[in-house]
């Protein structure tokens, strides 16, 4: 599966801020691959403004459609007038790994549920639309027995499939080639053994991920 994600360091976020009515909407936005993550992100936009209203937040701590680690607040706002339309926002970005914390000034004039509605959800798409993104692409590591003369072949061709080298282990016999294999693709030696005119050993994969 490959997805995009913030581009962000961690303890870094994006902000940018409109105003509806005279309120003020600062929406805040990290990558976030876990929940505390996250939470750094809520502590650290309350702790900035601690007189705003309210600190409403939706986050996605995995994949585009993850249903397990998600979650969103309307921290004292109407019922479903900030944390959800956020949280849709998000969904439908496509981006994972993505927190987000509006924070809000009241300027005296009340917006009314469908207006706050649309406030919050305005506000999350401003920031995504000057978002960085990369793009995040899950890979199974395989791990590829060679001899030292198939070595430099092999590694030519991992660089002509764009398919990382993780690790060599050298030994008497030979080299341990752990490569990564996109997931969204099956794994298929057909065309460097014929380049090698030679079976390939593999290991049984294990799961890993690549900022590629």
């Amino acid at each position: 599966m490959r997805y995009p994600i913030p581009n962000l360091a961690p303890a870094i976020w994006h902000d940018e801020s409109i105003e509806i009515e005279k309120s003020q909407f600062i929406a805040w936005v990290c990558h976030a691959p876990s929940i505390d993550d996250f939470d750094t992100l809520l502590a650290t936009a309350k702790q900035a403004h601690p007189s705003a209203s309210h600190h409403c937040s939706a986050y996605i701590a995995g994949a585009p459609g993850e249903q397990n680690r998600i979650g969103f607040s309307d921290d004292g706002e109407p019922g479903g007038t900030a944390g959800r339309p956020m949280f849709q926002v998000l969904n439908g970005s496509g981006i994972g790994e993505i927190g987000c914390v509006v924070t809000r000034y009241f300027g005296g004039t009340k917006l009314g549920t469908g207006g706050l509605a649309r406030a919050y959800a305005q506000a999350v798409s401003a920031a995504l639309e000057t978002l960085p993104t990369r793009e995040i692409v899950e890979r199974d590591t395989y791990t590829l027995r060679l001899t030292f003369a198939q070595e430099a072949d092999a590694r030519a061709w991992c660089n002509e499939q764009a398919l990382p080298i993780e690790n060599a282990e050298y030994d008497s016999d030979g080299v341990r080639l752990a490569i990564g294999w996109p997931r969204d693709h099956a794994f298929e030696l057909g065309e460097l053994e014929n380049r090698l005119k030679a079976s390939i050993l593999t290991s049984p994969p294990t799961k890993t991920r690549h900022a590629d």
